[in-house]
């Protein structure tokens, strides 16, 4: 009887090899042939499960989103406002050395999947998938009275994005300290705290 295998997992299985083969190596040993080795599988086999290496890229930057989420939501449970937002940041910048080692894993993709996968939503994987939580926790802030009433919402989303990749960014090209990255955080809530 053939033996029955459940494609989504092992399509993870596949993503989390290269994960660990880019942590451990670094991008540029990144290759479906270290892939296979890192599983103890025949190159061939991928292929199995993908039509090729940028489909590979592409989910291995998808399932670091997928891990983020699920950090985020553990972390943030039962929080609300500020204390909320700021648990929901610490999952995502580079302060400990899980989140370090994930900024390098994924500055990485940024550069690979912009080269490998040039279509239009390459990036789509590691888009922040946390605005609607970064956003709850804002409004929340704000009904408490921690943040101010005119705060805008929308502006500090976006701001928070940025300095999120501007930091994994930082920490790969220069590492600092975590407080140097919380400090980035602080300085763009402090002007609208009451």
């Amino acid at each position: 009887m053939p033996r029955v295998v459940d494609h989504d997992e092992r399509r993870r299985q596949i993503a989390d090899a290269l994960l660990v083969v880019a942590a451990r190596d670094g991008h540029e040993n990144v290759s479906s042939r270290a892939v296979a080795r890192e599983l103890g599988v025949a190159t061939g086999s991928l292929w199995h499960y993908f039509d090729g290496f940028d489909e590979v890229v592409r989910a291995a930057a998808a399932e670091v989103t997928r891990r983020t989420d699920h950090r985020i939501a553990t972390a943030t449970a039962d929080l609300r406002g500020l204390a909320r937002l700021d648990a929901l940041m610490r999952e995502v910048l580079p302060i400990d050395e899980g989140t370090r080692t994930e900024a390098h894993v994924v500055v990485g993709f940024w550069g690979r999947l912009a080269t490998v996968a040039p279509a239009p939503d390459a990036g789509a994987p590691t888009l922040a998938t946390w605005q609607d939580s970064t956003r709850d926790a804002l409004q929340e802030a704000i009904a408490d009275g921690t943040l101010r009433a005119d705060t805008p919402v929308d502006t500090l989303i976006a701001l928070l994005r940025a300095i999120t990749y501007g930091q994994q960014v930082v920490e790969v090209t220069e590492p600092q300290e975590p407080a140097a990255h919380l400090a980035v955080l602080e300085s763009i809530l402090t002007p609208w705290r009451t």
